[in-house]
């Protein structure tokens, strides 16, 4: 594979851990950034840019869009035009014409786009997902998510829905093999910031599995899990950690007539797998510069699945909006 040249757009938070990743990742040449608020001429050894034209002009393969959600589409058409390829931080996009709009001019392009859904690439997830398409729990009922924790600072221009919740409907999708049908939300304001802070929602995929999403910014403890639950058990992923249980339906009978009475399904083994854990962001890199170098089999989150995501995600702050409106 010749060496493909790279530049992030964006040094927030997520910018500057795509800097680091792009620094170790192979094949890959980080060869400019661009951040207007950065004053300094370089960062991490890397040159910064005076403007999105000079990095586009030194030959970049493609970038990184890091910058507020509110200017990736404006960033990604001016790549697009320019026949660059982008990975876009998720979400896609501030609204869905303006997602609309990023695919439209990649397609016209003819070049790479991606979202960075950085959970489709977390370990359990990903081992997750082969163990259901082969078949080990049979046809999945239901899908459970948690996202909660504490407001992060560095979060301005979008509510808790577009920040967390997009993860959480890309990866239930992507688990399932199936799109949603159905979904309904309810969203509040706590906190006293413009957009919502806390989000329930429910929903049913179009194979007819129930899914449920409950998402905050104001636990005092951080909890990221994904609960699968199918006709032979359910699986259980942490993505902080990336493990992976599997809590298997009990073949055993209760002598207790009592208990068996009240009992769906008996308890079973309870397995917790072993399976190389790899940083998910450097996994996520590693798919878009396969898919940028022309890779068949990359697995990255294409726009149009981005765009879908945010779809679901409007779907669910206009809904929380109406139920807000109703009661007051």
């Amino acid at each position: 594979m010749s060496e493909l040249r790279a530049g992030v757009v964006g040094l927030g938070m997520m910018g500057r851990h795509h800097v680091r990743a792009l620094k170790e990742l192979s094949g890959v040449e980080l060869v400019a950034v661009h951040d207007e608020g950065l004053e300094a001429d370089e960062f991490a050894g890397v040159r910064n840019t005076s403007s999105l034209q000079e990095l586009i002009a030194m030959g970049v393969d493609y970038c990184v869009v890091a910058v507020p959600t509110g200017s990736h589409a404006e960033v990604g058409v001016t790549l697009a035009d320019a026949r660059v390829a982008a990975l876009i931080e998720k979400p896609i996009a501030q609204s869905v014409e303006e997602a609309r709009s990023l695919c439209a001019a990649f397609d016209r392009a003819e070049v790479v786009g991606a979202v960075g859904h950085i959970e489709r690439f977390n370990a359990a997830v990903r081992e997750m997902r082969r163990r259901i398409a082969d078949g080990q729990i049979g046809e999945v009922f239901q899908i459970a998510t948690r996202r909660q924790g504490p407001f992060p600072g560095r979060i301005a221009d979008v509510g808790v829905v577009k920040d967390l919740a997009t993860h959480d409907i890309d990866l239930t999708a992507w688990i399932a093999g199936d799109d949603y049908a159905d979904v309904a939300a309810r969203t509040t304001w706590r906190a006293g910031r413009s957009h919502e802070d806390v989000l329930v929602a429910v929903g049913v995929l179009e194979g007819g599995a129930l899914v449920s999403h409950t998402i905050n910014w104001l636990t005092p403890f951080k909890e990221r899990s994904v609960t699968v639950l199918g006709e032979g058990g359910a699986l259980v992923a942490n993505t902080l950690t990336s493990d992976l249980t599997f809590y298997a339906n009990g073949s055993t009978p209760s002598a207790w007539d009592q208990m068996a009475t009240f009992r769906g399904v008996a308890e079973g083994e309870v397995v917790r797998y072993a399976f190389e854990k790899r940083e998910p962001l450097m996994v996520e890199h590693e798919a878009f510069r396969d898919a940028v170098a022309g890779s068949e089999s990359n697995g990255i989150v294409t726009l149009r699945e981005g765009s879908r995501v945010l779809e679901l995600a409007e779907l669910m702050i206009s809904d929380g909006l109406a139920t807000r409106s109703r009661l007051s």
